[in-house]
């Protein structure tokens, strides 16, 4: 007897093997020239381009619906006054760029000693942090003692929090991540990770686009430590998402309803714009203003009530990201593009290429 693959809750059912190698640890030397899979989630079929095709599958009318948030450089190096390095990146930055100097800041220490309450961490510059409250699995509370809000702070001496999968160990991988970790559009500091769907649009790619009558609107989810979260329960449906900041304004909503009403194909880019559009979607009838937090936990039986198409990055074994493109074209489509993908030596994960699925 088969199984409906929209009941199998058993997390082991979306693994898939990948060479360590197609990890990608640089970005495409030039945005719109990474790959580009395109799958047919109603036949099956694969088709194989480059990202620069994506205007042959757009056509005039459709709403192409970005992320608009922006990474902030929230990891930073610091010692502790015996020398001991410490590794800080701060968890919520959005919050944290909005409040006042000398607050309290939720952070992750990573050191090879516990860090205690009271210590002094040494940042560059003769800054310093004082470590006012360890909580678990390394999150404390920092108190910076900077004058400056804690943005500007971080854009003196903070580094880019890359994902931990990507390790670079040789100096030919030097990599200006502050530009390339980043979409062009990105506008609204607040992440520590990029909604890296986007990463494969050069600002003239958009200008093609939108002179052949693709339209666009921005939403802003600012992408949290979360993202990186492993599912630990073998049965998926029993883990809870990390909790992230999203905005949907007036505009965007009466466009993305203005086009839903009219027939017109609503197209997001990544599963932070697919997560952000379904979750206020869920609230009522109509697609409406929005701004708080969204723990929006897409898998498999979900029924998707705004987005039409979507463009994506290849996603971890087991991850959240993988159950949500499978609930959009099947869990047995998604894997077959995966095994193709590993096939043709695609590049994955946050600097690879990208997925088409409509």
């Amino acid at each position: 007897m088969q199984v409906d693959e929209h009941f199998v809750y058993d997390l082991a059912a979306y693994d898939y093997e990948l060479p360590e190698e197609l990890i990608a640890q640089v970005p495409a030397e030039c945005r719109e020239k990474s790959r580009l899979l395109v799958l047919n989630r109603r036949t099956g079929n694969i088709a194989h381009h480059r990202f620069e095709d994506i205007t042959t599958f757009l056509r005039p009318g459709d709403l192409l619906v970005v992320n608009n948030t922006k990474v902030v450089p929230a990891r930073l190096n610091a010692s502790k006054g015996t020398g001991g390095r410490v590794e800080v990146l701060v968890l919520d930055p959005h919050r944290s760029v909005e409040s006042s100097p000398g607050k309290g800041h939720e952070c992750l220490l990573r050191s090879s000693k516990p860090v205690k309450d009271g210590t002094i961490l040494h940042l560059q510059g003769g800054l310093q942090a004082v470590v006012l409250d360890k909580g678990l699995n390394g999150r404390a509370m920092l108190r910076f003692t900077s004058e400056k809000p804690l943005l500007e702070l971080l854009q003196d001496c903070g580094e880019v929090p890359l994902p931990p999968y990507i390790k670079r160990e040789c100096p030919v991988h030097r990599v200006n991540d502050h530009l390339c970790y980043q979409t062009v559009y990105a506008s609204r500091p607040g992440a520590v990770a990029a909604p890296t769907a986007g990463l494969h649009f050069s600002s003239s790619l958009l200008h093609d686009l939108s002179a052949m009558g693709v339209e666009s609107t921005a939403v802003t989810l600012h992408v949290g430590y979360g993202t990186f979260s492993p599912i630990r329960d073998p049965d998926f449906r029993h883990h809870t998402m990390h909790a992230e900041h999203v905005e949907v304004t007036e505009e965007a909503a009466q466009r993305i309803q203005a086009a839903k009403e009219s027939g017109r194909r609503v197209i997001a880019v990544g599963t932070t714009v697919v997560r952000s559009l379904e979750w206020v979607a869920s609230m009522g009838n109509d697609l409406r203003p929005f701004s708080g937090a969204c723990d929006h936990y897409i898998y498999p039986g979900y029924e998707f009530k705004v987005v039409d198409a979507m463009i994506t990055n290849f996603h971890l074994p087991k991850s959240s990201l993988l159950l949500l493109v499978s609930a959009f074209a099947g869990r047995e489509k998604i894997l077959r593009a995966y095994e193709k993908a590993v096939l043709h030596r695609y590049r994955f994960f946050s600097y690879g290429d990208a997925m088409f699925i409509a």
